[in-house]
């Protein structure tokens, strides 16, 4: 039997299990439709259920998140009685001047710019669904796969927080608390992961098969 090229894989009945990738056939082309993988026995679903409200409403609370955790201080250090707080951007800034280049390019680049882009890159996709675009499915299904792989990278800045807080305990001489934005900016990194994760890249190429 042969089959179109562009035939996808819900016009055939079949779908792909979200946790072990096997291909299960489906009862009917719906998309509301779900069966139990006959495997690993998780939900079969034609596309994640409630992707675009799911993945548009973490888009938006990590969207706000990202502003208390590049404004309140993310450590918070005492010495010799002197307290001291830093934000993302300062601490930054206080490495370069210290002259720990490597460390500062590594901390802006996972804790500043990859926030950006991937907050960007989901909020351009959702709206690329929304709009029914057919424009490059392709660069834009790479572009997804890409943020979804580097996202977790930026828990790099979390990651020196603790080791921080966890090493530098000298009681009166020296302290390093982890600060509120701490926590903003951990939960920006774990909501943008979960929003990445909410979306169904598979909703740019439905676009293409109704055009067609």
């Amino acid at each position: 039997m042969s089959v179109h090229r562009s035939a996808s894989a819900a016009s055939l009945s079949l779908a792909s299990c979200h946790i072990c990738s096997l291909v299960v056939s489906m009862p009917a082309v719906d998309h509301h439709a779900h069966v139990a993988c006959p495997r690993c026995g998780a939900p079969v679903h034609y596309r994640k259920p409630n992707s675009l409200v799911r993945a548009w409403a973490l888009t938006i609370a990590a969207a706000i998140l990202y502003i208390p955790a590049n404004v309140l201080p993310i450590t918070i250090t005492t010495s010799l009685g002197k307290t001291q707080s830093d934000t993302i951007m300062s601490g930054v800034i206080f490495l370069i001047g210290h002259g720990s280049w490597p460390v500062a390019a590594l901390i802006f680049f996972a804790s500043i710019v990859v926030p950006v882009v991937k907050i960007l890159v989901l909020f351009y996709l959702l709206f690329s669904v929304e709009r029914k675009s057919t424009w490059r499915p392709a660069e834009r299904t790479k572009l997804y796969r890409i943020i979804e792989a580097v996202g977790r990278w930026s828990m790099v800045d979390i990651y020196v927080v603790t080791i921080l807080v966890s090493l530098v305990s000298l009681g009166e001489l020296a302290t390093i608390q982890a600060g509120p934005g701490a926590i903003a900016f951990g939960s920006v990194v774990v909501i943008t992961i979960f929003a990445a994760m909410a979306f169904d890249p598979r909703l740019m190429w439905d676009v293409m098969e109704k055009k067609e």
